[in-house]
């Protein structure tokens, strides 16, 4: 089965990118044919230093290699490195219809958020329909609140195969069970709330942060909910079901206060990614390496994302010199 899935190099990897997308990516290399892209063309929407961009761009890379992301199963690449992408994206917007894009809720979303209204912003669903169907991906792994970019990746490849002839492949939604993740406020975890907990952060700054997480004011001695707790919610996330367990029971009966929970919490973010420190130091320290691995696998994926196109092309009657 072929998997495909973006990535922004938006900001500084967090918990919150790890537990929603980078935990199933890794998982899901071992028995599917992989396509995973650092969406840099996307995030020209948001960011626009060049030098800040090519960091943030090698810092994905950096983080998913030393996460246990595998180059020999993956194909792990820069949008950027497959130009096909944009021209498909010109293609679908000569077939789909303005009402489907004025529907789309992320872009709703993002002016809400006070994102100015830039036409790439508006236009953001085509490239990702693009992204999707260059490659003939079977399967995108989303969260629920982005189902409607693959109904509207659906619906692209459906205008086109009816309008020409049936050339892209109807991809289908697969939905994580990934959380929401808490930040240290209790708001969704998000590099914009300023609330992250960075993956590969040094030991003292980690438990500083951790340690910050805010909580009610419940006395000690008087029960306390797990269902509310912010620190029981990222300690779910990375204990065993029996430790949860026995947290769950500790809150219920009271007689602890949150600092032991955030102190287990502090030995759990240690076990996890402090032993992942010395690897993205390794990666780091090799950056021909990691340059390689990318434009290895983006020469793969432009080589299928070449076959697309020639296939697209045919079908309008668009000509090229060769």
């Amino acid at each position: 089965m072929r998997v495909l899935s973006g990535i922004q190099p938006s900001g500084t990897l967090h918990l919150g990118n790890y537990f929603a997308a980078m935990k199933q990516h890794i998982e899901l290399q071992e028995d599917n044919e992989c396509f995973y892209f650092i969406a840099n063309y996307h995030t020209v929407t948001t960011i626009q230093d060049a030098d800040r961009l090519r960091q943030l761009t090698q810092n994905v890379a950096l983080g998913y290699l030393a996460m246990g992301l595998d180059p020999q199963k993956v194909n792990l690449f820069r949008q950027s490195d497959v130009p096909e992408v944009t021209e498909l994206a010109w293609i679908l917007a000569c077939v789909t219809g303005k009402g489907l894009m004025d529907r789309a809720t992320s872009y709703k979303d993002k002016i809400a958020k006070g994102l100015p209204p830039s036409m790439g912003l508006y236009c953001y669903p085509l490239l990702m329909a693009a992204d999707i169907l260059i490659y003939r991906s079977d399967v995108v792994p989303v969260g629920k609140d982005q189902v409607q970019h693959i109904e509207m990746t659906q619906d692209m490849a459906g205008y086109f195969n009816n309008t020409f002839r049936e050339v892209l492949v109807r991809p289908e939604p697969r939905l994580n069970e990934a959380p929401v993740v808490p930040g240290v406020d209790g708001q969704k975890m998000s590099k914009s709330y300023g609330n992250t907990i960075d993956l590969f952060m040094a030991p003292k700054s980690a438990k500083k942060r951790i340690m910050s997480i805010k909580t009610d004011s419940t006395p000690v001695a008087e029960p306390k909910s797990p269902e509310t707790c912010n620190v029981f919610a990222l300690l779910k996330l990375m204990a065993t079901p029996d430790e949860v367990a026995e947290w769950e029971q500790r809150y219920r009966a009271g007689g602890h206060g949150y600092g032991e929970v955030k102190q287990r919490l502090v030995e759990h973010y240690e076990r996890i990614f402090g032993a992942r420190r010395e690897a993205l130091a390794d990666w780091t320290a090799r950056p021909d390496d990691v340059e390689d691995i990318l434009r290895t696998s983006g020469r793969r994926a432009r080589a299928v994302a070449q076959e697309v196109m020639e296939d697209v092309r045919d079908a309008c009657g668009i000509m090229v010199a060769k």
